[in-house]
């Protein structure tokens, strides 16, 4: 790991956290790894649906969208052994926070600033350790399944797997359109954990490439499991997103969340 202890992007700190499934340290550092998401816009009272119960309200986007996001990761080396890993995350502020009025140059805002930031609906990962760290530190909705992950210069194939059977519960997948350089976003997660509003900071780097969705689309799987009819209820199935965005070259700082009070 030594060269990676040269890179200054990596020399911070750690605290060390005892999960049930091992000890891991704060921030989770990420090395070696390939990420491909897209962004959709849905409506927005689906979206406010998935969220009751929680301290965060959607973002609300114009035509009254909302915006979903998903992520497909390839982890090949971090602190945490590799892993993959698929995110869906609806674009959200805290309750009792005013709506941006530019919402998508918001998510560019600066993290000292940010109160725009992302609530995980599901979080599935391959490997149990990095189930165990999402829950116990941070209260996300993680559980273990196999997710395939396959991205060549003009196409992806990510699929998350049914954990109890044969079926796929989501297959993101074509050939993204034209595209340009573009950074990776830092972002601001919220989760809720131990009756608590977390905001967490994920510090990114790396370039890659910000495209038009092209062939691009989601198809929700035949399985019965919960993170099927989520996806199924956002109607996200065979939606056109609105950019896609893809990279080898992501390398990211997880942090623990501050609790903020949501009164």
């Amino acid at each position: 790991m030594s060269k990676w202890q040269q890179d200054p992007f990596f020399q911070y700190p750690l605290t060390p956290f005892e999960t049930s499934e091992g000890k891991v340290d704060l921030p989770i550092l990420y090395y070696d790894n390939s990420n491909f998401l897209g962004m959709w816009e849905v409506d927005y009272a689906k979206a406010e649906v998935l969220l009751e119960g929680q301290p965060v309200k959607p973002v609300r986007f114009p035509g009254n969208k909302a915006v979903v996001a998903i992520a497909f990761y390839e982890y090949r080396e971090t602190a945490v052994a590799s892993y993959n890993e698929t995110g869906i995350a609806l674009v959200t502020v805290p309750e009792n926070v005013n709506m941006p009025a530019h919402p998508w140059l918001s998510l560019y805002q600066s993290m000292d600033s940010r109160t725009e930031g992302l609530t995980v609906i599901d979080l599935p990962v391959t490997t149990k350790l990095a189930c165990a760290a999402g829950r116990d530190i941070w209260g996300f909705p993680k559980f273990v399944t196999p997710i395939d992950f396959t991205l060549t210069s003009n196409h992806f194939k990510g699929t998350v797997h049914d954990p109890d059977g044969q079926d796929t519960i989501l297959t993101l997948s074509g050939n993204p359109g034209p595209g340009m350089p573009g950074p990776q976003l830092d972002l601001v997660l919220y989760s809720w954990h131990n009756s608590e509003l977390l905001r967490t900071q994920v510090i990114t780097r790396g370039g890659g490439k910000a495209c038009l969705p092209g062939s691009v689309r989601a198809r929700v799987g035949s399985s019965q499991h919960p993170m099927t009819e989520r996806l199924r209820s956002l109607g996200i199935d065979n939606l056109k997103p609105r950019v896609v965005f893809h990279s080898h070259k992501l390398q990211l700082r997880l942090y623990a969340g501050a609790a903020i009070h949501h009164s």
